[in-house]
């Protein structure tokens, strides 16, 4: 199903011509309405009025969360407080949170470009939505929630965690598409098996799975457990939050970003120079019909490659990969960069361990050190693991190791944990812990 035929089908010249015209209007806005941007633009020697191609955006400054933080809580705004209807901030962990408003009308755009997103994922009017992602600040739950009731489903505002009455809802409920992090939704279902329930005789047949990076070992994972379709859904809450693309499911090749309100750009983020379509790079968007906070190419830090063809689905969007994972979280292991999401490519491939992980960053003497902790499955602690045995414990270990290597080219420690005991997501997964500054201050 597409839920908006003439957008999400729109001949490209002529969604050309559209980006360029909302371009110029978010443009002005922000000129007039912004002093922030106003001043970025007169220090880049551009006023709204010299854009007259799309290309004329690379001419325009870019946005950092730094920016955000700068201007906490409302000095990115462009309208009137009293316009604004709803205010939604990132947790803040590292200092100040970033803040984004919303009018009525983006709202109704949050509301639209979701319900878009659910369609493409194989949802229908008529249909029961499992909604596991969190409610309240953080963007995810109320955006799946409006979408899913413009499109026309029963929602369930279940939120995350109780994993015992999930279940329970999801038995009697018998939703046809589930929503939450991908980790979490794995763990909803490893439970289901510890309490004897099979999690592939659910009415599930869709799911919506985001929030986090995951791997298509991960997706295959979750297809196997649970005998749905699984789709990734990306969003971030300074472009508007989830729904600024998704893959189909007919497809799954691919997110179909909603290019006629958000425009993407793939950067190089060392040189910040524009990359070829299909190369990996930072990627960089500008909303073009938001009123409250509208953004002008914002640096997301999220690596990603981009494809203008059109999907066999129909869809004329512009497709960008599965996020390989984040500039910030990138591991730099002798020299050679790798991202978590890579490292759970490897982990996925090996029956013998489950799909939970975490890498510690640690520091041996001077040099730093990772250690990557895996959990062995029931079935492999029951045979060979139970008295500790140290052959096929060694064995175990050598065989990540060389998977890793093969995989990623790097060589890391591997820490074997018995079943249930890396800890479990209700929300997004910690993947990745840095103890080093907590090895400093013990000294």
């Amino acid at each position: 199903m597409i839920y908006n035929v003439e957008m999400e089908t729109m001949e490209i010249s002529q969604k050309e011509q559209l980006q360029l015209e909302r371009l110029k209007k978010t443009a002005e806005t922000v000129y007039e309405r912004v002093p922030f941007y106003k001043k970025k633009f007169e220090d880049s020697n551009i006023t709204p009025d010299k854009i007259r191609k799309i290309e004329d955006l690379r001419k325009l400054p870019f946005t950092v969360k730094q920016d955000l933080r700068d201007h906490y809580p409302f000095g990115l705004f462009a309208v009137d407080q009293k316009e604004v209807v709803r205010l939604h901030a990132s947790s803040g962990t590292s200092g100040k949170p970033t803040v984004v408003g919303y009018t009525k009308n983006d709202i109704n755009l949050f509301s639209e470009v979701v319900a878009r997103s659910i369609a493409a994922a194989g949802g229908i009017p008529g249909n029961v939505l499992h909604n596991a992602y969190g409610y309240g600040l953080f963007t995810g739950g109320l955006g799946l929630h409006y979408g899913s009731e413009q499109l026309g489903m029963a929602t369930v505002p279940v939120s995350g965690g109780n994993t015992s009455r999930q279940i329970l809802l999801i038995e009697d409920f018998k939703p046809q598409v589930i929503c939450g992090t991908p980790s979490y939704i794995l763990n909803i279902a490893e439970t289901m098996e510890k309490m004897g329930k099979d999690p592939r005789k659910t009415s599930l047949k869709y799911g919506i799975f985001g929030a986090e990076p995951w791997s298509e070992e991960m997706r295959q994972t979750l297809e196997e457990k649970l005998d749905i379709k699984a789709v990734d859904i990306y969003g971030l809450s300074e472009i508007i939050g989830p729904g600024v693309s998704i893959e189909c499911h007919e497809a799954q090749d691919g997110l179909h970003i909603a290019d006629d309100h958000f425009y993407v750009e793939v950067i190089d983020p060392d040189t910040l120079q524009p990359v070829a379509d299909g190369e990996y790079g930072e990627l960089v968007f500008t909303s073009l019909t938001k009123e409250a906070f509208p953004i002008i190419r914002y640096r997301t830090g999220d690596i990603a490659a981009i494809n203008r063809e059109t999907c066999t689905c129909g869809r004329t969007s512009v497709r960008m990969t599965r996020v390989k994972g984040r500039i910030d979280d990138m591991l730099i292991i002798r020299g050679v960069n790798v991202f978590p999401s890579e490292i759970e490519n490897c982990l996925l491939q090996l029956e013998e361990i489950v799909p939970h992980y975490q890498i510690q960053l640690k520091k041996n003497g001077t040099m730093d050190q990772v250690v990557l902790q895996v959990e062995v499955s029931d079935a492999t602690y029951n045979h060979c693991l139970k008295d500790m045995n140290h052959v096929s414990l060694d064995e175990l270990k050598a065989k990540i190791q060389q998977t890793i290597k093969s995989n990623c080219l790097v060589s890391i420690e591997i820490d074997i944990k018995e079943p249930n005991s890396v800890p479990r997501s209700e929300g997004k997964a910690v993947r990745v812990v840095d103890l080093r500054k907590e090895e400093v201050l013990q000294k």
